[in-house]
């Protein structure tokens, strides 16, 4: 008996190892060089009192030693100095303030930063100069538009002289500073507000604009005066801003929630579109990453992302409490600013090496990284016999299977993207319920009228049946008629050839609205005989 149970096979009390919860560890939290490198900046956010309104556009001077931020009717100049070292009890000292007499828009600086020129929403464009002892100047006053100047620039390249600036009277002009003369002018540019421009890298004379009427343009000021555009792209939506990739043969524009890349050496040839934001996209800027160059995009639904263009791929994104305006990253890849629709400008400072070394070897990692175990004694180990038909005692501790959900085939259509055989499949199945969620996921996916345009004749019978048996349901009655309406709009040709079962469904559908309504008159007129004795009893 001795002998049976010393040979009889134990278990020890330590649980498996497959079971146990693996740790995570430094490399897989600092997983990519370029969450590192955004790592590396210190946050902090700035609430002058003096910005309270909207800050529509951020601008950097050349040299990374001044910011722009154009906010109201006036434009603060802030150094990056004072903004690096911002203690968040105090608002920081500002470097010149540029008055407008209103609203203000689009400051630029120059390629030296020795000048600045701003839009007013009056049409004139002002230019200031920048002294370091003394107030800022008007230095010129340039009137041409006569609505708000909205786009206000100088060249990128060491062109001192020339000005450029577009706005809502749709007039794009090219200025020769000395003389406050126009040196290229097209009336007309575009067929509605021109709200985004940006000059070429490589040219001073070829500029780039964005209109609300879902067109870019390029100009070249070498053609002659009120010549047509070099070159017209179709975005598709209201183009909030454009600018040129460092090569200057790719321009990247955003309007609505979509980011679009044309190559303008190939005649404006479609490169790539991406949709990462849910809502509209406000501002575009390039920003340095170690020896590569970013595409960064705002967006009202709060967040900055950073898309790299030389892989098509989104590579670092981060979320802001607040809609996002505007947007600028310093030239020397040390300072990141965001404005909001609140006034707040959220900042991004890069660390010092050391400091985030320490930061890093301190306090953000410590908790991850795994100890050594200790070798356990056996002599330490408790163990326990127990057969396979054991059943648990009451202080066991169990662990069970999570049980597999078994999902509908319209479910898992759905989660294949297949939209249109989802909705086949679950009008298939005549589950008034199912049906109604499928519906309603296809309109928050806004695939619903896609998939009304490529069902087949049986399918559409499908359809129609549901549609005619259910529409007067209270629960989903408004959205089923909505449903109808654009069913009966979209495949009228269809119903008219579709023969007697599709003539049917809608015999019945219509029969059944006139009904409906037939109720509904009767029900007004007993409301009509009921409300006089209500108020007479409540008397």
């Amino acid at each position: 008996m001795m002998a049976d149970e010393a040979t009889r096979r134990v278990f020890p009390t330590e649980p498996a190892s497959h079971l146990r919860p693996r740790s995570r560890s430094v490399k897989s939290l600092v997983s990519t060089p370029e969450s590192s490198f955004w790592r590396t900046f210190r946050s902090s956010t700035l609430h002058p009192s003096y910005l309270h309104l909207p800050i529509t556009s951020l601008s950097f001077s050349p040299n990374s030693s001044l910011l722009a931020a154009a906010s109201s009717t006036s434009v603060r100049v802030f150094s990056s100095l004072s903004l690096s070292e911002y203690d968040p009890d105090f608002d920081p000292t500002l470097f010149a303030t540029l008055p407008l007499p209103d609203l203000a828009y689009s400051p630029s600086f120059r390629c030296d930063g020795a000048l600045i020129a701003a839009g007013c929403e009056n049409g004139a464009v002002r230019v200031f100069d920048l002294p370091n002892d003394k107030p800022p100047k008007t230095l010129r006053r340039l009137n041409a538009h006569s609505c708000a100047s909205r786009v206000v620039g100088f060249p990128l390249l060491d062109h001192k002289l020339r000005l450029f600036s577009a706005g809502d009277d749709a007039l794009f002009v090219q200025w020769d500073l000395p003389t406050e003369t126009p040196l290229f002018s097209v009336p007309g540019a575009h067929r509605d507000y021109i709200r985004a421009g940006a000059p070429s890298p490589v040219s001073p004379d070829v500029f780039v604009t964005g209109s609300y009427d879902h067109t870019v343009k390029i100009w070249d000021a070498r053609v002659d005066s009120g010549a047509s555009s070099v070159l017209s792209i179709n975005h598709g939506h209201p183009v909030e801003s454009v600018l040129f990739l460092p090569s200057g043969g790719l321009v990247a524009t955003a309007g609505g929630n979509t980011i679009k890349i044309w190559d303008v050496i190939a005649g404006g040839k479609p490169v790539y579109s991406v949709e990462t934001h849910n809502k509209t996209v406000t501002a575009l800027t390039l920003a340095k990453v170690r020896d590569d160059t970013r595409l960064l995009s705002v967006s009202i639904d709060g967040y900055l992302k950073s898309f790299d263009f030389s892989r098509f791929k989104i590579t670092h994104s981060m979320r802001y409490p607040a809609p996002l305006l505007s947007a600028a990253f310093s030239p020397t890849g040390t300072i990141r600013v965001v404005g909001t629709n609140n006034g707040a400008m959220y900042m991004g400072i890069k660390k010092k090496k050391d400091e985030f070394e320490d930061q890093v070897g301190s306090d953000d990692f410590a908790w991850s990284v795994p100890l050594p175990e200790k070798p356990t004694s056996r002599k330490n180990i408790r163990y326990f016999k127990r057969g396979q038909s054991e059943k648990p005692s009451e202080g066991d501790f169990i662990i069970k299977r999570p049980e597999k959900v078994k999902l509908k085939e319209h479910d898992r259509l759905l989660r294949k993207f297949l939209h249109k055989d989802a909705l086949v499949s679950v009008l298939k199945t005549q589950q008034t319920t199912s049906i109604m969620a499928v519906l309603e996921e296809l309109v928050a996916r806004r695939k619903l009228i896609k998939c009304i345009s490529n069902l087949d004749n049986d399918e559409l019978k499908l359809l129609l049946s549901f549609i005619s048996k259910k529409a007067t349901q209270p629960w989903c009655a408004r959205f089923l008629m909505n449903l109808a309406k654009w069913v009966l709009e979209i495949r009228a040709e269809d119903i008219r050839s579709g023969g007697p079962e599709v003539a049917v469904h809608v015999r019945n559908l219509r029969s059944m609205v006139a009904h409906e309504i037939q109720v509904q008159r009767s029900l007004q007129e007993i409301q009509g005989m009921i409300s006089p004795l209500l108020v007479i009893a409540g008397k």
